[in-house]
This record gives C-alpha cells, structure tokens and sequence, in this order.
C-alpha cells in the first residue's frame, strides 16, 4: 500500500475542507508547486490533486496551476473534480496528469465512464464519495439514493480498475478512517481500492493496510497540521527505508 498526499485547489491555493463543506475552508499553503515539490522530496510516488472550484462548478478551473505542477515534479499526478464529459478529462490528460477521477457521472451518467475507460484504459478512477453509505454528488452537495458499494461493483463491470473511496464524515476531521465502511467497498472482488477521509497517524494507515483490496491511502490535513511526517509514513508503511 501506498501513501498519497492530497493537494485541494481553491483559487489556485492549496486548502483544506472539513467533510467537504466550502463554509469549513482554510489556506495550508500559497504555492501548490512548493507544496507538490515538497512532497516529491519526501518520497510520494503519487499526488492526489482536487480541483474544489471545479467539483463545485462542474468543470475544471484550476487546469494551469495543474500543469505547473506536472510540468515541476517527476512523479505522476492524479486529478479530479469537475470532470463530466469526455472533452473535459482529455484535456486534462493532454496537460501531463496521469490518471483522471470521476466522480459525479459514476452516478449520473455511467455510459460516460463506460466510453472513457474504453478510450483511455487504467488511467480511468472512479471517485466514490460516501455518507453513511449512500453516494453523493456534484461537489459533496447533495445526496443520493446509490449504495456506494453497488456503485463499485457496476464500475468494476464497465472496466474501472480502480476506485478511490471518501467516508465523507471522516473527511478533514482527523478522527480515523471508517474502516468498517472501506472495508465493504474494498470487498468487492476485482477492484483496487485507495482509500480517503479521516487519516489523522500512521497507525490509522496501518490498519488500512490491513484491508485486503485497499492499495493506497490518501493523506491530507494530517500532513499539513504536522500530524503525519510523509517520509516516516512512507518507510513505515511502504517499507521503505
């Protein structure tokens, strides 16, 4: 399992939301190029970059400081928030992000993801984002009826490979992972699952590393309130020394 810093862009400005709400927004850093550079050095072999205008907007808005950063560190980045329509996510590959992440049309509009994965293969995610269970959409505003682990089996049949699931609640709170929620979703056999929403210590990685299925875990807030050391986390967990 790997750990994966996140960078969410507001305006250009690395934030941090509490479980997804705008009103709950706070700076952690101006220059997200700094802020990717920095984690590069600490030893990530993945970014997780949110485009937060974009996912409450519904197409992407912060696409040139995502290049910025693509264009200043060597690991590869994957990028969602935003994305509803096959022009949108080309575009986005087309300026060096590796993998795209769907969110709102797992839901809404399936075919969509179905022709994507078609056309661009594994690097294809699907984001599910969840709240008891049940999905949500369109920027974590509003709710839906879909299970979130009936959601993942029906990505897995239209070809995801893998999927990145949020416990919403956890999200920004730093009160550990709902793991008993990942766990479902991680047992859905034929998917890779990189988990998201609530990491707050390298012990809470660990017990995520534990989950059969699970392949990655999404690192925030704890990284920029100084939580989580990257690199101690990376040789913990990874096994990297």
């Amino acid at each position: 399992m790997i750990v994966i810093p996140a960078i969410d862009l507001k305006d250009g400005k690395c934030v941090r939301l509490v479980q997804g709400r705008a009103d709950e927004l706070s700076v952690v850093a101006d220059d997200p190029v700094e802020t990717a550079l920095r984690w590069q050095k600490a030893g990530a072999s993945l970014l997780h970059v949110v485009d937060l205008d974009g996912a409450f907007e519904g197409m992407p808005r912060n696409l040139p400081v995502v290049e910025e950063i693509v264009k200043a560190i060597a690991i590869p980045v994957q990028m969602g928030g935003g994305l509803r329509s096959l022009e949108g996510l080309s575009a986005v590959l087309a300026a060096g992000v590796d993998r795209v992440i769907l969110g709102t049309v797992a839901v809404e509009d399936p075919d969509l993801v179905r022709e994507a994965v078609e056309r661009f293969g594994d690097r294809i995610v699907v984001g599910i984002d969840a709240q008891d269970g049940l999905v949500a959409v369109r920027g974590w505003v509003e709710g839906t009826q879909t299970d979130a682990v009936d959601l993942a089996e029906r990505m897995r049949d239209v070809g995801v490979q893998d999927i990145i699931f949020t416990d919403i609640s956890r999200d920004g709170t730093l009160r550990g992972p709902n793991l008993e929620s990942l766990a479902r979703v991680a047992s859905v056999a034929g998917l890779g699952v990189i988990a998201a929403g609530g990491v707050a210590s390298v012990d809470d990685l660990l017990a995520i590393k534990k989950i059969s299925g699970v392949k990655g875990a999404i690192v925030g807030k704890a990284l920029y309130s100084g939580h989580i050391d990257l690199s101690e986390a990376i040789r913990i967990v990874e096994g990297v020394v």
